[in-house]
């Protein structure tokens, strides 16, 4: 295969902790003096906050409640497309930033919730790095799956990715506990079409599953703790990845099926680094090898 320009994709819904891998991701980078454009999945959403305010108002009186930013309608899917197959060819492409708060808005001089103007990506990158909600989302009219060389799916079970994000919206966002229960039910029909089916298309998932009770998770009071927690890791194809050396690196792991590795949770950001490092690495040859 040539890679000239490799796209790495991250993939998970709100509140799944997509960030753990792109916190990992980004050790890799700064070990391997790898310069990556990084891309956040926020800044293909359709609509900044007001106007996003504005369209689920809009939709829920015109009868459709499950109006979102997991479907199509809300995002821009043919400009992610665009992009990560215009970087694929040749490096280049556009983007843009949502500023999430107050911080991140100040240097622009624009309120937060908004979007920055698209800009042409730096040249002289190495990769292309994209954290969000669509890393390999497919539908009849796009395929974004399909100009990703690396996709990581991080998809904790159903129950401990709804605890995260209820503490995350209460705690961070200020939302009410009814608030964020009601945008789960609103989001669930484009969750199913659009968020699940990518984790298919991955080419490794990392799934957290508690060790704890969460059977209820709108009451409960904390997030299991990764060490409450194990991690279970998907490849999509096993061929090429040294389990036994997997297996002695990461005390206490083993094997569940030919393609699985289940691993304790309090070892989740060593065994990224151990399943990752040499996959970047690798992408990183292909490239010289194409250049």
């Amino acid at each position: 295969m040539s890679v000239r320009y490799p796209v790495i994709a991250i993939t998970g819904s709100s509140g799944a902790g997509t960030t753990s891998v792109t916190r990992t991701m980004q050790q890799i980078f700064r070990r391997e003096e790898i310069e990556p454009v990084v891309v956040e999945g926020d800044s293909f959403h359709r609509y900044d906050r007001v106007q996003m305010k504005n369209e689920m108002e809009k939709a829920g009186i015109e009868g459709n409640h499950h109006f979102c930013h997991f479907g199509p309608d809300a995002n821009l899917f043919e400009e992610l497309e665009d992009l990560f197959r215009r970087y694929g060819d040749n490096g280049s492409g556009r983007t843009r930033r949502y500023l999430h708060d107050e911080q991140e808005a100040a240097p622009y001089g624009q309120p937060p919730g908004t979007f920055t103007a698209w800009q042409d990506i730096p040249a002289d990158t190495d990769l292309l790095f994209y954290e969000g909600l669509h890393g390999a989302v497919v539908t009849g009219k796009i395929d974004v799956a399909r100009y990703t060389d690396l996709i990581v799916g991080v998809v904790p079970i159903i129950n401990l990715e709804w605890i995260q994000k209820l503490h995350r919206d209460r705690t961070a966002r200020g939302y009410s506990s009814e608030a964020v229960v009601d945008t789960i039910l609103r989001r669930m029909p484009d969750y199913i079409n659009y968020i699940c089916p990518q984790f298919s298309r991955t080419h490794i998932n990392f799934q957290r599953v508690p060790t704890v009770d969460t059977s209820n998770p709108f009451i409960a009071r904390h997030i299991p703790a990764l060490d409450e927690s194990f991690l279970v890791i998907r490849f999509a194809n096993p061929k090429g990845i040294d389990f036994p050396y997997l297996l002695s690196m990461l005390h206490d792991s083993f094997m569940s099926r030919p393609n699985i590795i289940v691993v304790p949770g309090g070892k989740m950001e060593l065994a990224m680094q151990l399943i990752l490092t040499p996959m970047v690495l690798r992408l990183m040859e292909q490239r010289r090898r194409a250049a």
